[in-house]
């Protein structure tokens, strides 16, 4: 059961579980690359994370990033920032300077809107395409037929620098099998990187193949809500 005033704590118990399910699995451990979600949390919930020596840190907002983690980054200058949550066309600016990895490349308009900040600034992120596994209509993403066409022209048309693929299971089905399906896209095309497994999950995907699994609530715990 999650610690929830005990980040550090926590943490410790997540890494341990990574260790013990890459193991299982017959993965090495350093091939897995934990994504602390920090999402809503502030400073003083972060700072013990990051002081039991966490730096890969996933955020939904980028408003919320820019608030936040540039005074974490003083302290801290070696964080690796995650954009986890969906990006609209007119925070890409803001985006690119303050995150390090884009992990929600959902559609050609922001593929194109990366390529031109990138150009503009000569500056390149890896990025990893969003994968609509369960082909959601609510959700964001690129549906599996399409996700082969897709890397290909942000690849060779757009220059980006295309790493891997992400996704986020419909809550009401087996993850298992949209890790599976994930693991197998990212492989036919060469993607060395599948990020996917959250909280409740992301022992099942390393076992499936997840190189990155992002963690929130088994680390900070419950959300705040907001105002």
């Amino acid at each position: 059961m999650t610690q929830k005033n005990d980040p550090a704590s926590n943490l410790a118990k997540v890494r341990a579980d990574i260790a013990q399910a890459a193991e299982d699995a017959g993965r090495d451990p350093s091939d897995i690359h934990l994504v602390a979600v920090s999402k809503v949390h502030e400073a003083d919930t972060i700072v013990p994370v990051l002081e039991a020596g966490q730096r890969v840190f996933g955020e939904n907002r980028v408003q919320e990033a820019e608030a936040k983690w540039p005074a974490l980054r003083e302290t801290y200058p070696d964080i690796t920032l995650h954009l986890i949550g969906p990006l609209q066309s007119n925070k890409v600016k803001n985006a690119v300077a303050t995150f390090d990895v884009i992990e929600t490349v959902d559609r050609m308009k922001i593929a194109k809107a990366l390529a031109n900040e990138f150009e503009r600034v000569g500056r390149s992120l890896p990025c990893y395409v969003q994968v609509n596994t369960g082909e959601e209509p609510q959700k964001a993403g690129i549906a599996p037929e399409d996700v082969e066409a897709f890397v290909k022209e942000c690849r060779d048309g757009l220059r980006l620098d295309i790493q891997g693929l992400m996704c986020i299971p419909p809550i009401d089905e087996e993850p298992a099998l949209h890790f599976a399906l994930l693991s197998d896209m990212a492989d036919r095309l060469g993607l060395g990187v599948k990020s996917m497994g959250m909280s409740a999950d992301y022992e099942k995907a390393i076992s499936l193949g997840a190189t990155h699994v992002r963690v929130g609530t088994a680390i900070f715990g419950d959300r705040p809500k907001r105002d």
